[in-house]
Order: C-alpha cells, then sequence, then structure tokens
C-alpha cells in the first residue's frame, strides 16, 4: 500500500512514454478545465473534430520542425516513399489496320494510357501525403519533447509557455488527421481506377473472340493484355501501400492524442506523470470491470489532513505498476470519513471526503484510466483523524 502522510513530499518522477491505442475525449473547454488561468485571454477553435476543443494563443508557440521534403517524381517513375517504388508501363504504340477489331484496340490502348496518368498522380499524390505526414509528425514529437523537457526539469502549474507548446502539438496531430482524411479519399480513387482496370482487361480477353480481325489486331491485344496485367500489379501495389498506411496513422493519432491528454493534465499540475495509462491494458485485455464492492487493500491511500496535498505522482506511479500486472482492473475510488464530533461535523467530514474522491476520480481520468474502469463509492471509519481516498483494485 501507498500512502500519503501529514507531510506528505511531493515526489517528480520521469516516467518513460507508453505506446497507445485508446484516445479520450477532450474537456469542453481546455482553457479552464485541463490548464487553468494561463494568463493569456487569446483563444482560437480547434482545426479538427478530433482535436481537443479550444487552443490557447501565444507568442511563444514553437515552431513545427520539418523532416526532408517530398520525395522526387516523374511522369513515367514515381517513388512513393522509401522501399516504394511506383513505375508507370510504357504503353506500346499500335497501327491501324483499318478493321473493327482495329479501332477496338485503339480505343482500350487510350483507355489504357489515360489509366497509366491516373496510376503516376496517384503515386506521386501518395508520395506528397507521406512527405506531409513525416513534416507534421516531426512538429508534434519537436512540441511534445520540449514539453517533456520542461516538466522533468520541473517548472511552474500552467506554464502559458507549455500551453503554447501544447497547443502547437496538438496543431500537428490536426494536419495528421486531415492527412489521414486525403489518404483514404486517394484509396478510394485508387479502387475506381483498379475496378476500371480489371474491366478493361475482361474488354481485351473478350475482344479476342471479335470475328473479323486480323494477325495484326490479335498481337497488339495480346501487348495490351500483358500492359494491363502489369497495370493492376501497380494498381493493387500502391491500393496495398495506401491501407496501411492509413491504418498506421489512425493507431498512431488515437495512441497520440490519449497522451496528449495526460501531457495536458501534467501541464496543469506543473510535474511529468508519464503515458497515458488506459489503451495498451484494453487492447491486451478481454476482461470486463463490472463493479462492486471493495475489498483487500487499498493500492494508494491519501490523507487529506492539510490543504494542498500532492499526490497525483504517487497515484500515476501505483496505477501504471497496477496495470502493467492486471490489464484488465478496475478501480474504486472510496471517500472515507470518520464520524468523530458532532452531526454537523460528521456531515461536513462526509462532504468532503465524496469532494475529495471525485477529485481523485477526475486526476485518474485525465491520467488516462478510462472511465468505464473507475467506480467511486463513499464509506465511514470511527478510527480517521481526517478525511482520506483510498483506491482499490479490482
Amino acid at each position: 500500500m501507498l500512502g500519503i502522510s501529514a507531510a506528505g513530499s511531493r515526489k517528480i518522477l520521469a516516467i518513460v512514454a507508453l505506446t497507445t491505442a485508446v484516445a479520450l475525449a477532450g474537456c469542453s473547454d481546455i482553457d479552464d478545465v485541463m490548464f487553468g488561468d494561463s494568463g493569456s485571454d487569446q483563444s482560437a477553435p480547434a482545426t479538427s473534430d478530433n482535436s481537443t476543443p479550444g487552443t490557447l494563443s501565444s507568442d511563444n508557440v514553437a515552431t513545427a520542425g520539418t523532416l526532408p521534403g517530398s520525395l522526387p517524381n516523374s511522369a513515367t517513375a514515381t517513388a512513393a516513399g522509401p522501399g516504394i517504388t511506383i513505375t508507370a508501363v510504357a504503353i506500346e504504340p499500335g497501327s491501324d489496320t483499318g478493321t473493327a477489331v482495329g479501332q477496338k484496340v485503339g480505343q482500350l490502348r487510350a483507355d489504357l494510357t489515360s489509366l497509366q496518368d491516373k496510376i503516376t498522380s496517384a503515386a506521386s499524390q501518395f508520395s506528397d501525403l507521406r512527405s506531409q505526414a513525416a513534416q507534421s509528425a516531426g512538429g508534434y514529437h519537436e512540441a511534445k519533447a520540449q514539453i517533456t523537457t520542461r516538466l522533468q526539469l520541473g517548472t511552474t502549474r500552467g506554464n502559458p509557455e507549455l500551453v503554447a507548446q501544447w497547443n502547437t502539438a496538438q496543431t500537428s496531430l490536426d494536419e495528421l488527421t486531415t492527412n489521414i482524411n486525403s489518404l483514404n479519399a486517394l484509396g478510394t480513387a485508387i479502387a475506381g481506377d483498379s475496378s476500371r482496370a480489371h474491366f478493361d482487361l475482361d474488354t481485351i480477353q473478350a475482344t479476342f473472340n471479335v470475328s473479323g480481325a486480323v494477325d495484326e489486331d490479335h498481337r497488339q491485344l495480346s501487348v495490351l493484355e500483358d500492359e494491363t496485367d502489369q497495370s493492376i500489379v501497380l494498381i493493387d501495389r500502391l491500393m496495398r501501400e495506401v491501407s496501411e498506411a492509413v491504418q498506421r496513422q489512425t493507431a498512431y493519432v488515437a495512441n497520440e492524442r490519449a497522451n496528449l491528454t495526460t501531457l495536458a493534465s501534467a501541464i496543469k499540475n506543473g510535474e511529468l506523470y508519464g503515458s497515458e495509462l488506459g489503451s495498451p491494458m484494453l487492447a491486451s485485455s478481454s476482461s470486463i470491470y463490472t463493479g462492486g464492492a471493495p475489498s483487500g487493500s487499498a493500492l494508494v491511500t491519501i490523507r487529506f489532513d492539510h490543504p494542498d496535498v500532492q499526490y497525483q505522482q504517487i497515484l500515476y506511479t501505483a496505477l501504471a505498476q497496477a496495470l502493467q500486472s492486471r490489464p484488465g482492473a478496475g478501480f474504486d475510488v472510496v471517500g472515507v470519513s470518520p464520524t468523530r464530533g458532532t452531526a454537523a461535523a460528521v456531515q461536513l467530514a462526509q462532504t468532503d471526503a465524496r469532494r475529495h474522491a471525485q477529485d481523485v476520480l477526475r486526476s485518474m481520468t485525465e491520467m488516462g484510466v478510462p472511465a468505464t474502469r473507475l467506480n467511486l463509492t463513499s464509506a465511514t471509519d470511527p478510527s480517521l483523524p481526517s478525511t482520506e481516498v483510498r483506491v482499490y483494485v479490482r
């Protein structure tokens, strides 16, 4: 059991960030709820529906870092990213044989040439989007690293400089969300090109059976069939790469939004916690927390026997250890009040215990513990000299 005594010391620990996969909902007013009064009177709405509502304006906003620019591309070969090369198929020109089949061959060749242009354009767009994502990710991690460094060294509560850097990090994640939307749109367009390529291939194969063709018509049809097959291979490869990029970036943004929520709480309190607590535990466990009365020894006991008890860091450390050993765990937060004194004193103590328990539960959600894993109750203990909040593992 971890306890905070009357002379509870304030501990600041550097916790290595954990990768997470579930983003928590943002507060409705990030200025007041997450950071408190930072001294700035300017605000602007977030640029994405997925972002935390509200941002703070500051002259000290960090400039987003950049990674190397977009990869080179040309009309015939486009580098869609490291290790990914999409080279357009060279379409062999053909002569008009003067037959009806020859005219159809010319139409099919024009369609395939147009499809090659679309493949090249899609690969170039994919390259640009990857480059933009790298720049946004670099800007995000630069701002996040600056915040983490300041918190690790120690800083004031709700430091407006850190708030500005937090807003910069959030903006970078918003840019990544926009990038994901663009990748989804690109994937839809490529899927349409794939359908057209398969339709053209079926048409080419059917044209072999049309009467009235000369040998040259069949030779050109054979070339077109091979070129269409190669084009389908390129399209399928590009579709796969775009799909994988969407999945990676979606998981990444969800992870980092959860981490950013925890970081906001750390800025509010002026000390470093660590990563968001809930997501990896949820991803690795199928157990369900159903609540119920607490039993056994408390994981953490926080004694509120003086004002401004600093319990957040010790609470975070205990929660992280508990979730590492029991990923499916839930938590009971119990406000315990003494029963000494007059009836009015007992009632006042019960009110204080409920308020402190609500504060502890709110801190736990800000640290990343899903609200569905938490249960708030109250109890009394005649032996207590002051109110306590006990956190039990379930």
